[in-house]
């Protein structure tokens, strides 16, 4: 290959990481104000499919925007560890089988359940300051976002047999002929 050709392949490597970045920050700010409605899930889902470690470079990349937009808290803490492992995870996924719906929508239902336990995990363990009486709060605080939760669960239990395999099939076409990074 010459050096063109190494040029273009990461020219490529960086719009496509870029691209998918950007899309995942728009999304989630396009749907913002509608609480717990999000595309994040499946469009991290979608690049860990496609793209694998560019997919969850891309994510990484997504949640640092975040925490440039929205300043530093405890929920950086669970985007840093949820959303790539999404990524992740798809990734792994797609070594295994081809786009379809059950598969996808039980593994998104499952990834959309745990951030739920992740965030309420850290909110109440880490940043409380002490372990006292620990299950307690933690059952009080998950029973007070459960609303959110099932919201969120229930959004991706919809959008991932609709949107999961046929979004993946129109990136996989994309990449057709094209050299893998």
């Amino acid at each position: 290959m010459n050096g063109s050709g190494k040029t273009l392949k990461g020219a490529r490597f960086v719009a496509y990481t870029a691209l998918a970045a950007a899309s995942l920050t728009a999304g989630k700010f396009v749907l913002s104000a509608i609480p717990n409605v999000e595309i994040v899930t499946l469009l991290c889902a979608v690049y860990g499919f496609v793209l694998g470690a560019q997919g969850v470079l891309a994510t990484c990349i997504f949640v640092a925007c975040e925490t440039l937009i929205y300043g530093l808290g405890p929920w950086v803490i669970s985007y840093a560890i949820h959303w790539p492992a999404v990524a992740l995870v798809f990734w792994l996924l797609s070594r295994f089988i081809k786009p379809s719906r059950v598969i996808p929508t039980i593994v998104a239902v499952i990834m959309t359940t745990s951030f739920g336990v992740l965030t309420a995990l850290v909110d109440v363990g880490l940043f409380s300051g002490f372990w006292d009486d620990f299950g307690q709060r933690f059952a009080i605080y998950y029973a007070r976002g459960a609303v959110f939760y099932v919201t969120q669960i229930v959004c991706n239990a919809l959008v991932f047999p609709l949107l999961f395999k046929p979004a993946a099939n129109f990136l996989l076409r994309c990449f057709e002929g094209q050299p893998k990074n």
